[in-house]
Formats: structure tokens, C-alpha cells, sequence
């Protein structure tokens, strides 16, 4: 990816209020100059998180959680650096600049066909919510859906609509809005043999919005006529703005919630997901009309510690089960399994008895072991050899998808006790199966050897620098004008200097842009927590630290005439007595400043 200019992340900073940045994510209260709230990246009940409007930066007093408003993102919604300055420009309205000459994305030809597929596809959504809820031809569908117990305002959370019987309504509707016929050729809303029939005609519409809440797609439910010729659900396939296999269904609404919780419910469909979420269990996705993909796991795995799995109770379902279990082992993510009982799925469990029983399901989940255990039970007797055999080797499996070794030896304990096996058969029947049992281990020792464990030391060079961060652009003039960069021996207080002076030359001196140019992302932690913590000290050594830096920057200097004088001295060389007299003049006139600077 091509790196994004300076001035381009300058102007996103510019125009992003970091309350309200941080409010989206958690309740902040003004206390004195600062906003307070609880920190979003530890458990905590005592606030300890401070956002600062001013320099426009956080910091955990807590857990030492801190940076920009770029920092914020990139930890909340697990990204890259350069894909939360694409976030918050998207969020602010800024066309990037990159930094090697390239066009701004916004006008690259793929994302901006894209965003116009977006575009189209918002307002089909809209058109379909419309037919919905205002025009006699999809009152029989929303009489369908209302009588499955969906209220006014989940119809309008989640835009459901309805798509017209008419085949040819919606190319002639999109015709007269300048849509031309190669773009809705492409764009998967008619058929590819018959381009001017709609792909999805008298169902119920579900939109697919992508993570930033974008309507990429389409979900269709087949309510009237002859069920044998039609599938009962209609999806859209893979289109150049939607890849369903790395897509969650209401993931958009649904991740602030798996982020504070930690969890996640998937679940077979787009009724059982909205039912979950009209019951107010917000964390609740589903697939896109396909098995559960590792792409989707992956969407979830920073956020959630544990997912729940609520499947349909029939065959098809409880083994979709078993295999998402070993999907989420593998991925090294716990996983329950929720048993449907009083209907077949979550959507009939609401309407026949009620939020309250539906969330006492989700809370009675059981363990993934226990479950398999439980279905091993079902299958094989556990009194005979037969039985005992084959239920190991199934059960093995599960066992080897799990990432400790103490847990796989947990396991093997659980299989031998419900069917009564002894411990050192069950392991050497184990070991033979998969003889390498041991992929996980030591990893994270070795990911510990390989990591940078340097420390950041407060130095006094450091410290003297670091007070002109905690003042203001005049401060830092006056310290430009008596050092340079050249003058400073610290690797951190040259990275820092160098991200000031470039700050100041484009005119935009900051707490916030002098961040946006350290890369090293430990240095702009340490940075916010030492401006956070120790603001005051620095700043009270304002005047001193000038002149700690000039009287450090005159000594090194002095040094160097002084060694570059005894190596001439050696010389008997005539020429040299006249650059031998310079070099005296020069240690005079470094001894005079030294001797008279004040202390």
C-alpha cells in the first residue's frame, strides 16, 4: 500500500474531534479540561481513561493505553495504521494524497467503482424498505414478517424491504436515474442471461451492510408461489464491492457490542440474527448463505475471547456445529454451543416464548466439550470396546484443534472419564493417530526471543526535548534557534526533534501531528504517558532544558576542537600552526560561552 502524504494525515487529524472520535465507542465526562470514561482496552469500573480535546490525545492512567486519534482506531477496529487514516478521511470527508506521487484512492479506479455499487446498492435497499413498509404491493409481506414477531423499528434498523414481482420494474427504475446498462449489468441485481430481469423479484429483501455499514449486497426470502421451483433464500453471489466468505450479516450493528462483551453468537440465518438482536443480544452474526469461513472467524477474533454457536437442532445444523467447534479451536478461540429447545431456531423461540427465554438459552450454552461429549453419547455405547474406540478417535480430533497442551490433557481426562477408558491407552492411541501433537508449543516462547524488548529511558537529552513537545511552537523556536539536530546524540530525542522541526516548517505544531510523524509506535506511547503524567514537571524545566541542550551541544563541540588540536599538536608540520592557531581561538571562544552560560 502506498504510503499517505504528511499534510493528507495532518488534515484528517485536523478534522477529527477526538470526543466525538471516542464518544462512538465509550460515554466520556468532562472533568476539568480533560474527559474521563472507563477504558475500552482493560476492565476496569473506576474511569481511569482521559481524553485530551486540547492535544488531541488519550491515555490510560490504567493500562497506559495512549496515542492519537489514528492510535484510537487502529487498536478499537484492529487495523493498520494507514487503514485508520483511511477510516477517519473516509469519516471526515478528505481525499488522500499519497506520498509517492500516486492518486488519492478515492479516485483509483477500482475503489471508486465500489463506492458507486455502495451507492447503487443503498438505494435499491431504500427502495425496497419503501415498497415494504408504505405500498399495498408488499403488504402481504409485511404482514409475514410482523406476524414472526419483528417490530416497526428492527424492520427499520436492519432496512428489510421488498423486492416488486414485476421482473422488469426495477431496470426500468434504475434506467431513469442515468444508470447506464453496462454498470447494472454488472452490479448482480438481474440475471445474467436475461439482463433486463431483476434478480430478485416478490421475496423479502435483507441487506447486506459491509463492516463500516455500507450495503454491499443482497438476501432474498422466497414467501409465495411454487416452493419447488424457487430456493427458499436467494443470495447475492461475489461481486467486486461483497465477498461473502470474509462477510458477516450485522456485523456493522453488532461489533461495539462484541467488543464489550468479548463474544460473539453466529448463527445459521438473517430471522434468527435479527431475532437475537430485537431481544437485545446484540452480538449476534451470521454467515452469508455459506459455511462458516475462517475469513469470518478472523473478523471477530480481535474483539471476542469466546463465540457462541447457535445452529438449528436438526442433523445439518449439529454438524455445522461440530465443524465451526474445530474452526474456532484452531483459531485458538473457545467456543459454546447453544441447544435450541422449544422451537427450531432462535426466530421461533422468540416469537413462541419470549426475549427473556431466548436469553436464557444464550446464558446456558454448553462448554464445547461437554457438547461433543454429549453427541458422542448419542452415537456411540459407551460399554462396549466398539463404541469406546470409535468415540475416541472422533473425539481426538477436537482434542488435537486445541492450541494447550494442559487443555488437550484436560480433554483426553474428560474422554476417559465418561467412557471409562484408561488414561495411558487413550493417550497412545492419541499419539498414534496424530503423531504430531505438538504444532502450538514453544510459540509463545519463540515469538518472545524474537521480540524488540528495548526500553525507552527518560533521558536528561530526552527529557530536554520531550518539555518542548508538552509547550507550544514558540518554545521550540527558541530551542531551534540555539541547537540543531545534528547536536543531539539520542536516538529518540533526534526522531522527536526531526518530527518537531518538520511540524513547525509546515506550520501545523502539535502534540497530535509531531505523533502522526513517529512511527515507532512504543516511542508515541511513551511520548503520550510522559506529556500525560509528567507535563507539568517537564514544562516547569522549560528555560533549563534549552539550556541543558546548548551547554551539551557547546561540550561536544569543544571536544572536538580539542581532540582536533592534540592530533595537529603531534605534527611538526608548518602549515598546520595556522589552522592550530584557529582551532585555539575556537576553544576559547567555547570556553567563554561554557564558563558564562547560567546554571
Amino acid at each position: 500500500m502506498a504510503l499517505i502524504a504528511r499534510e493528507s494525515i495532518d488534515e484528517v487529524s485536523a478534522k477529527t474531534d477526538i470526543i466525538s472520535l471516542v464518544s462512538e465507542y465509550v460515554p466520556l465526562e468532562q472533568r476539568g479540561s480533560n474527559w474521563w470514561g472507563c477504558c475500552p482496552f482493560h476492565n476496569e469500573k473506576t474511569p481511569s481513561f482521559s481524553v485530551s480535546q486540547e492535544k488531541k490525545f488519550f491515555y490510560c492512567f490504567g493500562c497506559g493505553a495512549s496515542g492519537s486519534v489514528f492510535d484510537f482506531v487502529k487498536d478499537m477496529e484492529k487495523i493498520s495504521f494507514s487503514e485508520s487514516v483511511e477510516f477517519l478521511a473516509k469519516k471526515a470527508g478528505v481525499s488522500l494524497i499519497y506520498a509517492d506521487g500516486a492518486a488519492p484512492r478515492k479516485d483509483d479506479s477500482a475503489m471508486k467503482l465500489k463506492d458507486e455499487y455502495k451507492s447503487l446498492y443503498t438505494r435499491v435497499a431504500g427502495t425496497f424498505h419503501y415498497l415494504l413498509m408504505e405500498t399495498q404491493a408488499g403488504k402481504f409481506a409485511l404482514d409475514y414478517i410482523k406476524k414472526r414477531g419483528i417490530t416497526d423499528e428492527t424492520l427499520e434498523k436492519f432496512k428489510i424491504g421488498y423486492s416488486p414481482a414485476d421482473r422488469k420494474w426495477l431496470r426500468q427504475f434504475l434506467s431513469k436515474k442515468n444508470y447506464t446498462d453496462e454498470f447494472l449489468d454488472n452490479s448482480g441485481l438481474f440475471s445474467k442471461k436475461y439482463p433486463d430481469s431483476a434478480f430478485f423479484s416478490d421475496r423479502l429483501m435483507f441487506p447486506i451492510f459491509d463492516k463500516e455499514g455500507d450495503v454491499v449486497a443482497m438476501g432474498g426470502r422466497f414467501l409465495r408461489g411454487n416452493a419447488d421451483k424457487s430456493p427458499k433464500y436467494l443470495n447475492s453471489g461475489d461481486l467486486i464491492q461483497y465477498k461473502k466468505g470474509s462477510t458477516l450479516y450485522a456485523f456493522n450493528f453488532a461489533r461495539p457490542s462484541i467488543r464489550e462483551k468479548k463474544k460473539v453468537i453466529f448463527c445459521e440465518g438473517y430471522m434468527d440474527c435479527i431475532a437475537y438482536h430485537q431481544c437485545g443480544i446484540t452480538w449476534a452474526v451470521a454467515p452469508l448463505g455459506t459455511s462458516l469461513t475462517d475469513e469470518q472467524i478472523l473478523l471477530v477474533k480481535n474483539f471476542a475471547e469466546e463465540i457462541i454457536l447457535s445452529f438449528d437442532s436438526d442433523g445439518a445444523g449439529q454438524k455445522a456445529a461440530r465443524r465451526a467447534i474445530l474452526m474456532c479451536r484452531r483459531h485458538g478461540i473457545p467456543a459454546r454451543v447453544i441447544q435450541t429447545e422449544g422451537g427450531k431456531d432462535p426466530a421461533e423461540i422468540m416469537l413462541n416464548f419470549g426475549p427473556e427465554y431466548l436469553t436464557n438459552q444464550v446464558n446456558g450454552a454448553k462448554v464445547d466439550s461437554d457438547y461433543l461429549l454429549s453427541k458422542l453419547l448419542e452415537l456411540y455405547p459407551k460399554d462396549t470396546p466398539l463404541g469406546k474406540a470409535k468415540a475416541s478417535l472422533d473425539f481426538f480430533e477436537y482434542i488435537d484443534s486445541l492450541q494447550s497442551e494442559v487443555q488437550k490433557d484436560a480433554c483426553l481426562d474428560q474422554l476417559c472419564q465418561t467412557y471409562g477408558i484408561e488414561k495411558e491407552a487413550a493417550r497412545r492411541d492419541f499419539v498414534n493417530r496424530n503423531a504430531v501433537s505438538y504444532r502450538f508449543r514453544n510459540a509463545r516462547a519463540q515469538q518472545e526471543n524474537t521480540a524488540d524488548s528495548e526500553s525507552i529511558k527518560l533521558s536528561a537529552e530526552l527529557k530536554a526535548v520531550m518539555a518542548a513537545v508538552a509547550e507550544d511552537p514558540g518554545f521550540f523556536q527558541k530551542m531551534h534557534e540555539q541547537i540543531s539536530v545534528d547536536d543531539l546524540s539520542d536516538r529518540y530525542s533526534v526522531q522527536l526533534f526531526a518530527a518537531m522541526e518538520e511540524c513547525q516548517k509546515n506550520g501545523s505544531f502539535s502534540i497530535e501531528t509531531i505523533l502522526n510523524r513517529i512511527d515507532d509506535e512504543e516511542f508515541r506511547k511513551f511520548i503520550v504517558q510522559s506529556v500525560s503524567t509528567c507535563s507539568g514537571k517537564l514544562q516547569e524545566s522549560v528555560e533549563g532544558s534549552i539550556r541543558y541542550l546548548k551547554k551539551k551541544s557547546l561540550e561536544t563541540k569543544r571536544q572536538a576542537v580539542k581532540d582536533r588540536i592534540a592530533s595537529l599538536s603531534a605534527s611538526a608540520l608548518p602549515e598546520d600552526k595556522m589552522q592550530l592557531a584557529e582551532l585555539a581561538r575556537q576553544k576559547m571562544e567555547l570556553d567563554f560561552q561554557i564558563e558564562n552560560m547560567k546554571d
